[in-house]
C-alpha cells in the first residue's frame, strides 16, 4: 500500500507527488497518458508558479524559453493598455513543461505508474483504485473531467462557471502577451503568447451558456479577434471557472487544480493553482489520513481563501463589460492598478481600497486624485 497515489500527472499531480515525497511519503503517480505529451492550454507560466514549485525545490522548468516582460491588455470597449508584468512571464508548451515536472517527481522518489483509473472505493485502511491500487489518501489531479471528482458524487460545473477555449501555434506578432477582449459574447477573449522563438500560442474561449460550441465557430471568433493569424495544432479543451469548486476532500480523498475547478474567472490561467492546490494536498496526505480533510481545507483556506472571495466577487462584477472598460482605462492612467489586475489574474493578488476606487472613479467617471 502506498502512503499516498495522485491521479492525474499534470501540474498539481506532480506538484502533490513532489510536496508528498518531501515529507517522507511513498508515492504512486498515476496518468493515462506517456510523457512527454500534449495538453491545450494557453502555456503561460507566471511568477508565482514558479516559486511554488521552487519552494519544491524544481529550478529550470522554464530553461530555454525567453521571459516575456509586457502584456498588453484590449477592453471590449476598445480601450487598451500595455504596461511591463510586475514579474516576468514565460510560455512554455506544455508537453515540455509537464515532463519536465513528472521528472522532477520521479528524480525524487514518486513512481510513475501508466495506468487509466476508472472506479474508485474507501475501505476500512484506505482507498482502492480499480481494485488493483491501493493507497492510504488518494489524490485527484485528473483535470477537467476527473473521474475522482465524479466518484466523489460531484458532477461538472454548470453553465455559466466553466469555459471552452481552442489553442493553436502561430507566427507571432511582436513580444509582449496579448489579451483582447470582446463585448460580444463576453465574458469572452482571444489571446497570443509569444514563445520567444517566433512562435506565439494562440486561442480564443468563451463561457459557456447552454448551447454547444463548435470548433468552426470557436475558430471564427479567434479569425475576427486576431486577424490573419493561421494555427496549426488547433485543440480545444473545457475550464472549469473557480466560481464554482465542489468541496476540496471528502474522506480519504483530495482534489486539486482542475479537479477543483481551480481555474481563474478572468484570465483562464491554471498553471498557479495547481501547482499551489497540489503542493497543498499532497503536504496534507503525505502526514496520514487521519483529519486530512481538515489540514487541506485549512491550508487551502489560508493561501487562497482571500484570494478567492476577491475573484468571486469581482467576477461578478465584471459580467458587465463596462466595468472591465473601466478598469482597463484606470490601469492605463496607474501602473499600480494594473498590477494589482494582474496580481488578481495570475497569481493570488486581491484587490486594494486604492485600486477599487479608481475603477469605479472610471466607471462613474470622475476625474481620480492625483498621485
Amino acid at each position: 500500500m502506498f502512503d499516498v497515489a495522485v491521479v492525474g500527472a499534470g501540474p498539481a499531480g506532480a506538484a502533490a507527488a513532489l510536496a508528498a515525497r518531501r515529507a517522507g511519503a511513498s508515492v504512486l503517480l498515476i496518468d493515462r497518458a506517456a510523457f512527454p505529451r500534449d495538453k491545450p492550454c494557453g502555456d503561460g507560466i507566471a511568477a508565482d508558479a514558479v516559486d511554488v514549485l521552487a519552494g519544491l525545490g524544481v529550478t529550470g522548468l522554464t530553461d530555454g524559453y525567453q521571459p516575456v516582460a509586457g502584456l498588453r491588455l484590449i477592453a471590449p470597449g476598445g480601450t487598451e493598455v500595455a504596461r511591463p508584468l510586475p514579474r516576468p512571464a514565460h510560455t512554455v508548451p506544455r508537453r515540455v513543461f509537464d515532463a519536465r515536472l513528472v521528472l522532477a517527481a520521479v528524480a525524487q522518489g514518486a513512481e510513475l505508474c501508466r495506468h487509466t483509473v476508472r472506479t474508485m472505493r474507501e475501505d476500512g485502511e484506505g482507498v482502492v483504485l480499480d481494485d488493483r491500487i491501493r493507497a492510504r489518501v488518494v489524490i485527484g489531479a485528473d483535470g477537467a473531467g476527473s473521474v475522482v471528482r465524479r466518484a466523489l458524487g460531484h458532477p461538472a460545473n454548470p453553465d455559466g462557471h466553466l469555459a471552452i477555449a481552442i489553442r493553436g501555434y502561430a507566427s507571432a506578432v511582436g513580444t509582449e502577451q496579448l489579451i483582447r477582449t470582446t463585448s460580444a459574447r463576453w465574458p469572452a477573449y482571444a489571446w497570443s503568447f509569444p514563445l520567444g522563438d517566433g512562435t506565439a500560442n494562440v486561442g480564443y474561449g468563451e463561457t459557456l451558456r447552454g448551447a454547444p460550441l463548435t470548433k468552426a465557430y470557436l475558430m471564427s471568433r479567434l479569425g475576427e479577434l486576431l486577424p490573419g493569424t493561421e494555427p496549426t495544432g488547433v485543440r480545444a479543451h473545457h475550464l472549469p471557472l473557480s466560481t464554482h469548486r465542489p468541496p476540496p476532500a471528502q474522506g480519504r480523498v483530495l482534489l486539486a487544480g482542475d479537479a477543483l475547478s481551480l481555474i481563474n474567472p478572468f484570465t483562464g490561467e491554471g498553471i498557479f493553482y495547481a501547482v499551489l492546490s497540489g503542493a497543498l494536498a499532497g503536504a496534507a496526505a503525505a502526514t496520514g489520513a487521519h483529519r486530512v480533510v481538515e489540514r487541506y481545507r485549512a491550508a487551502l483556506r489560508r493561501r487562497l481563501g482571500r484570494h478567492l472571495r476577491h475573484s468571486g466577487v469581482v467576477a461578478l462584477l465584471t459580467r458587465r463589460p463596462e466595468v472591465v472598460d473601466a478598469a482597463v482605462r484606470a490601469a492605463r492612467r496607474d501602473g499600480a492598478v494594473f498590477d494589482r489586475m494582474v496580481e488578481l489574474g495570475l497569481g493570488e493578488g486581491v484587490f486594494d481600497l486604492r485600486t477599487i476606487g479608481r475603477i469605479g472613479a472610471e466607471l462613474l467617471h470622475i476625474a481620480p486624485p492625483p498621485s
